[in-house]
């Protein structure tokens, strides 16, 4: 199969922006990773966003758009356009160029016991304002089959990690509002959701102080960890099943109404909710063939010290490293990988595996959508 330039587009669970990333590949090999862009959501776009997931709880439907979300799927559409055509004249990529664009949307309910999975986003609208081919839907197929639908971006790290230079087994670890794992052994592949990744930290220091996030992760660095509250946390049911498993953003979000975290200063509740996502990062250990020797982190957590400092210490003797120290991307690694999984979709290759999201089979997906006019 040909190499194809392939860009992707990722706006996760923590509602920051839009990454962008464009890819060469052939949905097998990865030939080069190239230069990548970010939209940032303005507050006010958050807000919308955050609306939109709150009603999104009472769908039933994954067709239904009720307000707010009628409204948070326009915007998403008109933000991913606006990034991509940022991208392309900060790059200087004709859209000619471009095979097709991987776009993710914005998740806003996940919930795969009902076979239900939402992400906003308008992929025929898209492809119509760029001109490019847009593959979109990525989780829908997987989940209907009754697949967990998540995580989809472990064969994209098998990809990736052909090529590290470091001791195998490779855990690739990714932290956006939900934290999720690839481990990887050869071609061997397991990957899940380990458990919350920034969204209680963020949602926590939203309540408290008005700041969308623990920047630098300097109030959990200055507060003390609970580790009754973090081991009374870790007693959740999920944490006890075996993989594949998947969470929506907000299912530990009453945490954050606990008496125990309510009576905690901003410092300590900080500290605590960060040592909660790196605990649950370890127990994950238990649910793996055998313990890995590298650890490769992407994603917004990579940007908290505390959390990468905690990590660091539930996971040795394993070495712990960021994206970008590998030489990888690590805010642009998942939009990379929707990128690399668009062409896997063109070419009807599977996304999903029994091992990744308890799919029957491996499985492909993706919706295409075609511009209605030819590349400018």
């Amino acid at each position: 199969m040909r190499q194809r330039t392939a860009i992707g587009l990722m706006s996760g669970t923590s509602c920051d922006g839009v990454d962008v990333a464009l890819v060469e590949t052939d949905g097998e090999r990865v030939s080069r990773l190239g230069p990548s862009g970010y939209r940032a959501y303005t507050e006010e776009e958050r807000a919308l966003l955050r609306r939109a997931i709150a009603a999104a709880v009472n769908i039933a439907a994954r067709g239904e758009r009720p307000a707010p979300l009628a409204d948070a799927e326009a915007l998403v559409t008109a933000a991913h356009a606006e990034a991509v055509e940022a991208f392309l004249a900060a790059n200087g990529i004709l859209p000619s160029t471009v095979a097709v664009i991987g776009f993710h949307g914005q998740t806003v309910r996940h919930d795969p016991s009902r076979r239900l999975t939402v992400q906003l986003g308008n992929g025929g609208a898209l492809a119509a304002r760029l001109g490019i081919p847009v593959v979109y839907d990525f989780r829908a197929a997987d989940v209907a089959a009754g697949g967990q639908g998540a995580p989809l971006v472990p064969v994209f790290h098998r990809a990736l990690a052909k090529l590290l230079p470091r001791p195998h087994p490779v855990a690739v670890l990714n932290i956006g509002g939900v934290a999720n794992l690839t481990y990887i052994d050869g071609e061997a592949l397991v990957a899940f959701d380990t458990g919350p990744g920034n969204a209680l930290i963020d949602d926590f220091l939203r309540l408290r102080t008005g700041e969308p996030k623990d920047t630098d992760g300097k109030a959990a660095a200055a507060g003390r960890t609970d580790e009754t509250v973090v081991e009374r946390a870790l007693a959740h049911p999920f944490f006890a099943r075996r993989p594949p498993k998947s969470l929506d953003r907000n299912d530990f979000s009453d945490l954050l109404a606990a008496a125990t975290l309510a009576r905690m200063s901003t410092e300590d509740g900080a500290a605590t909710l960060t040592a909660m996502t790196a605990a649950a990062v370890a127990r994950a250990l238990t649910c793996l063939p055998r313990a890995p020797k590298t650890w490769v982190v992407a994603g917004g957590g990579t940007r908290n010290p505390t959390l990468m400092r905690m990590l660091k210490e539930r996971l040795a003797p394993a070495t712990v490293d960021a994206a970008d120290s590998v030489g990888w991307s690590a805010d642009a690694l998942e939009a990379q990988a929707f990128a690399f999984l668009a062409v896997r979709s063109l070419h009807r290759l599977p996304l999903t595996f029994p091992s990744t999201t308890g799919a029957p089979r491996a499985l492909s997906g993706g919706t295409l959508a075609k511009p209605s006019l030819p590349h400018e």
